[in-house]
Order: structure tokens, then C-alpha cells, then sequence
């Protein structure tokens, strides 16, 4: 028995935090977990839940269409955001206490303050009326995300970021959002679907990097069409207040746009900054990522770390499978590894993106495997119809979606258009991906910056 209080204690109580602390708790380890803001972190609070919730509203405007195409007579509709912001809240609401309950559930010390790290051992929380409680551990677990980056430019103090877009009071009817990634991108396609005129200026040549160039020229097709403007090579130089309470927005071209709000996605940065790290002989890399090694041990032979606090792959799986690994090599038999090869993406844009394994533009060029051209393995791209939308009088292959395979059963990636189709197309994906044997000798590491700018 440790002469510790608990065998493990968890800074953090976001998806890898709280996935962390059962698993240990599951495998006999006496664990306790510190919580700032709210429990489940920023996927739960202010990223893939109301994301998700969001982009299903902002979807709905287009079922209604289809639905006349059926035979359905349906009114008009009209948008109430007050509801759906409440709506949301509550939703929110009741997954933080499901969070609270599956700790509890454990064992685990769930305990409401910031954390510190005064030495490799010792953790002191501050709990909101400035009490502090400490814990000493044998083993600690730094799994504090990260937080979106805010722009330097003059007036940007008038533009929000996205821990802030899910608590607007009201829809803005013009709304310019700044970034390429994937937060930039949903929030465009999601607040068009709500009816706003969005705006979207990018500083480079085309949104989503690191995405197949083929599913990035298919989406700004897709954008524009439904109303988006997009901007590429375009900053924003400052922003000013007018009198009516309007934004004008100057932009490096030397254009003014007015709006009514700016949404500032251009980047996230990990929250390793006052933890107490640096005293506790945790080394950060030149981004303030906590270093770890290839079992998320810091330079603090007690200390670990996972997630965007790590800035690997800023992913919600990925750090729920971070977080297990830390858990089991601590506490069980078996010793694992992380595995980042063929991480799938889906990008909540509109319409959405899914994709998982090589890319056209990464395809690896060395090793045994089929023949390649120029250095390239041969793919091939398909297109798959979406029969639901013939009727409302859509080009089916637009409202469908593609899949690139390898010839003799490479693999495959869809992009389905709109959420009821996805199983359907990705199904025609499968199918595609199975006329062969799979080739297990061709993979490659992920690009570990690929959308890390823009996560939700």
C-alpha cells in the first residue's frame, strides 16, 4: 500500500481526465480528480456536444425542403435561438451530472477547484472560496486540454472564440468567421443553415490542410453554392465598433465588411501554463506542450500527461485512448502503446467530411506494395448517388458523396453530404474497400497538425 493518499491523482476532469480516473478506479487504484471550469471539459461543454447539436438544428431547414418534395405541406419555419440555446444547456446540464455520477460511480474523489502541482507528489486545489485541500499521490495525471487562441490584431477584443459562440444571446444576421480548421469551417456552414450571411476569410489558399485536395475543392464548391463567402489570402487587419452596435471588419485586401459579429477560430494552445509544472521538474515544448514520451510519461518520472495538454492529435478519442493506455500501464497487466496510424476524421461542415487512412497527397513512397506512378499509389475516385434527394430535384452525385480506394482493395474514405445518408454511403465506402485483400504495409504516421489549429 502506497504512503500516498491516493494512488493516482487526475488534473482535469475532461474526456481523457475522467476516462483516466475510472479505468485506474476500475483496476483497484484509489484516485481523485480536480475539476476548474466543468465536468467533461470542452467536448461536452463548449465543443463536440453543442457543435453537434448545433449542426443537427442547422440541418433541419434543409429536411424541411426535401420534405415538400415528398408531398409534405409544411409551414414555413421560423427560428426561436433563446429555445435552442436552452435546449442545449439543459442537454449539457445532464451530461455534466452523468460525468459526476460515473466518477462517484468508481470511487473517485471529484474535487471543484484549480489544481497545482507544488512538488512530484503533492497537489494543492483551490476551491472557489479559496480554500485549499491537499492531496499526495503516487502517481499524477495532467489532463488539462486546451483553449482557443485569441487574435492580437487592433479591436480584437470584439471577436469571441468558440468556448463563447454556444452562449450568444441571439443568431448575428452577419457573422464573419476567421480560420481554415475545423471549428472555422462548421461554425460557417452551421450559422448559414440558422440563416445568417456568414463570411469566412482565410489566410491561406484553401481551408481544411492536410485534408485530400479533392474533398477541399468538393466542400468550397458546396460553400458557395449554399451562400458562403469565401475569402482565401484574406486577414482581418482590425476591428472597430460603430454606433448602431455593428462591427466593421477591415480586411488585408482593403475591404470593409459590417457585421454583426466576428468568430475568431484561427488556433487552440494548450493549457499547461500555472500548473506548477515547471517546479515540479516538468519539461514543455516550444508551443507550452507538456513532452512526454511514448507512454505519456513526463520528464517527472511521476507525472503524465495526455491529451491537447500533450498537442498530438487534438482529438476526443484520441485522448480517451491516451488516457486508458496511462491507466492500464500504471495499474494492470498488460503494457500498452499509443497507435495514431489511420485516426479517422469527421469534420461537422456542410456539407460533412469523414475521412480515415492515406491520403491522395500523403500516399507513402517507399516499401513493398502495388505499383506506383510518379511516386504515388494509384487511386481511384468513386462516386455515390444519394437516391433520398432525387425527388427534390438535387444532382445526385452533389448530394451524395466519393470515396478513393486503392485499386485491389485499398482503403477507403467517403464524404456523405447530409447526416441521414452517412450510413448508406458509408457503407458503398466499405464495399469498395473489401474487393480486395487489405494491404497492411503501407501505412504512414499521421499528420499531427492536421486541423490540431481548429479542433472541437
Amino acid at each position: 500500500m502506497s504512503s500516498h493518499d491516493v494512488d493516482l491523482f487526475v488534473i482535469g476532469a475532461g474526456s481523457g481526465g475522467v476516462r483516466g480516473a475510472r479505468i485506474a478506479a476500475s483496476l483497484g487504484a484509489r484516485v481523485a480528480v480536480a475539476e476548474e471550469r466543468f465536468l467533461g471539459g470542452t467536448c461536452v461543454n463548449v465543443g463536440c456536444i453543442p457543435k453537434k447539436l448545433f449542426s443537427y438544428g442547422a440541418h433541419a431547414r434543409d429536411d424541411i425542403e426535401d420534405a415538400r418534395a415528398y408531398g409534405w405541406d409544411v409551414a414555413e419555419p421560423t427560428l426561436d435561438w433563446p429555445r435552442l440555446i436552452a435546449n442545449k444547456d439543459r442537454e449539457i446540464a445532464r451530461l455534466n451530472g452523468v460525468y459526476q455520477r460515473l466518477l462517484e460511480g468508481r470511487g473517485v474523489e471529484v474535487m471543484l477547484g484549480r489544481a497545482t502541482l507544488e512538488d512530484a507528489h503533492t497537489v494543492a486545489v483551490t476551491a472557489p472560496d479559496g480554500t485549499v485541500t491537499r492531496r499526495t499521490a503516487e502517481h499524477v495525471l495532467v489532463a488539462t486540454g486546451g483553449s482557443p487562441v485569441r487574435p492580437s490584431f487592433p479591436g480584437a477584443e470584439l471577436a469571441m472564440v468558440s468556448d463563447e459562440v454556444f452562449y450568444l444571446p441571439k443568431r448575428p444576421d452577419r457573422l464573419l468567421v476567421i480560420g481554415g480548421g475545423y471549428i472555422a469551417v462548421e461554425m460557417a456552414g452551421i450559422f448559414q443553415g440558422y440563416g445568417a450571411q456568414v463570411t469566412l476569410a482565410y489566410r491561406g489558399a484553401l481551408f481544411l490542410r492536410g485534408f485530400d485536395r479533392d474533398v477541399r475543392t468538393h466542400l468550397d464548391a458546396e460553400m458557395r453554392h449554399r451562400g458562403v463567402d469565401l475569402r482565401f489570402h484574406t486577414e482581418v487587419a482590425s476591428l472597430t465598433r460603430r454606433p448602431d452596435g455593428a462591427i466593421d471588419a477591415v480586411l488585408t485586401t482593403g475591404e470593409t465588411l459590417v457585421v454583426d459579429a466576428v468568430l475568431a477560430a484561427i488556433g487552440r494552445a494548450p493549457n499547461a501554463k500555472g500548473l506548477g509544472l515547471e517546479a515540479a521538474g516538468v519539461e514543455l515544448d516550444e508551443r507550452g506542450a507538456v513532452r512526454v514520451d511514448g507512454r505519456f510519461r513526463t520528464s517527472a518520472r511521476s507525472i503524465y500527461a495526455v491529451g491537447d495538454v500533450i498537442d498530438r492529435v487534438q482529438l476526443t478519442p484520441v485522448a480517451l485512448a491516451e488516457a486508458m493506455i496511462v491507466a492500464h500501464n500504471l495499474f494492470g497487466e498488460a503494457k500498452r502503446t499509443p497507435d495514431y496510424e489511420f485516426i479517422p476524421s469527421a469534420v461537422f461542415s456542410t456539407p460533412p467530411v469523414g475521412t480515415v487512412g492515406l491520403t491522395g497527397g500523403r500516399s507513402p513512397r517507399r516499401g513493398p506494395g502495388p505499383r506506383r506512378r510518379g511516386g504515388h499509389l494509384p487511386l481511384h475516385l468513386h462516386a455515390i448517388e444519394a437516391h433520398a434527394h432525387r425527388a427534390s430535384g438535387e444532382d445526385p452525385d452533389e448530394a451524395g458523396g466519393r470515396a478513393r480506394h486503392r485499386p485491389r482493395g485499398g482503403r477507403a474514405r467517403g464524404r456523405p453530404r447530409r447526416r441521414r445518408d452517412r450510413a448508406g454511403l458509408r457503407g458503398g465506402a466499405e464495399a469498395r474497400r473489401y474487393q480486395g485483400p487489405a494491404r497492411q504495409d503501407h501505412r504512414h504516421p499521421p499528420d499531427g497538425r492536421r486541423g490540431a489549429g481548429d479542433h472541437a
